[in-house]
């Protein structure tokens, strides 16, 4: 892959998660973007990368740069991974991929007339028992699936003087904890299951109806270890916490909860998929276990250990047994995919990450939630 040169857009929270994913693979990060130009100078020496812009449309036309990585705020993912399909390059997108499936729909259409690798970070899936977990379910190994429930839930707005842009919907859309967190939730479950989701009731609620803004800027998780800060009162528009009741398209049944108001959950996906033979269940609190749950003989807890995993599994496993696997190795893992598919070659084969595709039925789902928070009813999936 030496000839693969990668640009970075977003200095905040996640992008340096990517440098550090890519790097582990041997991949080049030449430079990275953002929007002022003395922070990212800051943020791109204490990456140790020389090249860096104060715009996405400059690392867009940097011609030594030839993936682009988007991990900027939600309102600019649809124009800057425009822009990269124009310029011919290959693009990794952070969700949600737009605002709109209007907008998704249209980078779709992109992508495919233009045949360049295109990805969203749904990291979640690569953790490996996710890829365990979608073995057991879709080899029918705990028969037919009736049941998809569980929960999203963190802490980090749990306060009134919290905060970040995601609370600002000019920035991240109209919904918060649906299209930040439950997207990931909704995504991972889809993709053990192989089953969509077709009809949505959805609950929202917001507890802290305003909110105490700092008058300076304030990265992503940061904010509790920042003191001495100056506040100006904001209006909260967007929910603190939803429940959305699902209808998949076998008949089965589902339930999700995502709140970012809950004291103690740092960063807690959990699910658990009830079939007619057995059950599995998840926690992404602790990654490296799954349960696998019996009514004639005794549960079991599976380790993650790549020898007792499946070949699908297994190839997104790097450490033995006992050698614990966790957030930051999902986003190398997903890179690992999608840098294999591109130094294949073969732009036709069916990829084995998140495309655009998957970004654009993400939105598709948040927006009929959306419509059913506000209606009070169940919506049909577009």
């Amino acid at each position: 892959m030496a000839d693969l040169k990668v640009g970075v857009i977003g200095t905040g929270f996640i992008g340096p998660a990517h440098v550090e994913a890519l790097r582990r693979l041997g991949i080049e990060v030449v430079a990275v973007a953002g929007p002022r130009s003395d922070s990212v100078a800051e943020k791109a020496a204490r990456m140790h990368i020389d090249k860096y812009y104060a715009t996405a449309e400059a690392l867009i036309a940097d011609p030594e740069v030839n993936v682009v990585h988007i991990t900027s705020p939600n309102h600019v993912h649809h124009p800057q991974a425009k822009a990269t399909l124009l310029a011919g390059k290959h693009v990794v997108c952070e969700k949600p991929l737009a605002m709109t499936s209007a907008e998704s729909s249209e980078l779709v259409k992109l992508a495919k007339e233009k045949k360049l690798v295109n990805a969203v970070n749904f990291n979640m899936r690569f953790y490996p028992l996710s890829h365990q977990a979608r073995q057991l379910v879709q080899s029918g190994e705990i028969g037919e699936v009736y049941i998809v429930q569980g929960s999203y839930l963190q802490d980090w707005l749990l306060l009134p003087t919290d905060w970040n842009w995601r609370l600002e919907p000019q920035f991240s859309g109209e919904m918060r904890a649906v299209a930040d967190i439950g997207s990931h939730w909704l995504d991972l479950t889809t993709f053990i299951t192989g089953l969509h989701i077709e009809a949505v009731f959805a609950d929202f609620a917001t507890f802290l109806k305003t909110r105490q803004k700092p008058t300076q800027p304030v990265e992503t998780f940061t904010g509790k270890l920042q003191t001495n800060l100056e506040y100006v009162e904001q209006p909260i528009h967007t929910e603190d916490y939803a429940t959305v009741m699902l209808r998949y398209s076998n008949g089965a049944r589902g339930v999700m909860t995502v709140a970012q108001v809950c004291a103690g959950r740092k960063n807690r996906p959990y699910y658990e998929i009830d079939g007619a033979k057995s059950a599995i269940a998840w926690d992404g609190e602790r990654p490296n276990e799954l349960w696998i749950n019996h009514r004639e003989r005794p549960n079991e807890l599976l380790l993650k250990d790549p020898a007792l995993l499946s070949p699908e599994a297994r190839q997104f496993t790097s450490y033995p047994g006992g050698h614990n696997e966790g957030f930051p190795d999902t986003f190398k893992q997903l890179y690992t995919a999608v840098y294999r598919y591109i130094e294949a070659g073969d732009f036709n084969a069916l990829p084995d990450f998140p495309t655009f595709e998957d970004g654009d039925r993400a939105l598709r789902v948040g927006e009929a939630i959306f419509r059913s928070a506000k209606e009070g009813c169940w919506v049909d999936i577009d």
